[in-house]
């Protein structure tokens, strides 16, 4: 067992912060030039789509992404390893919905179900929450000692 234990690449907490940092920066970025490309080509309503998806962008962030990194930051902080795995920085429920919601992406992109019009909008919606809530961990990731204290706080 000792043996297998050997090959688990663990991390520290803080280094953990920032693969979590740099998993949401990915995603949000990605969702942020796909749905910036699709609202470029078709230039329709283009004030409209940009303005509704960053106030539901940040609706969205303050409502809902800004719990969950908080969560995500604080199960970290509290994990009894000092040197978790890798993939630790989300849980399994986390990793599951993470799946779905990309598969769900793929299918509506590839079948044509959602016009490209409101697929951008939905894009920029939640690209913007991601990059928003990477900024979370990268904060707790630089100020760690900060980050400790969470241990102990329940809310920031």
């Amino acid at each position: 067992m000792n043996t297998f234990r050997s090959f688990k690449p663990g991390v520290p907490k803080r280094v953990l912060l920032f693969i979590a940092a740099a998993v949401w920066t990915f995603a949000g970025s990605v969702l942020l030039y796909k749905g910036m490309k699709l609202v470029l080509v078709n230039r329709n309503h283009l004030i409209g789509i940009l303005s509704g998806s960053v106030v539901s962008g940040f609706l969205f962030y303050f409502l809902v992404f800004s719990r969950i990194s908080f969560k995500h930051t604080r199960r970290i902080i509290n994990l009894n390893n000092a040197y978790p795995c890798f993939f630790s920085f989300f849980n399994f429920k986390s990793y599951v919905l993470m799946g779905i919601m990309i598969t769900s992406g793929i299918i509506m992109r590839l079948s044509g179900i959602v016009p490209l019009t409101y697929l951008s909008v939905l894009d920029l919606t939640m690209g913007i929450p991601l990059f928003l809530s990477a900024f979370r961990f990268y904060y707790f990731g630089i100020f760690y000692k900060s980050a400790l204290n969470l241990k102990y706080n329940t809310r920031l």
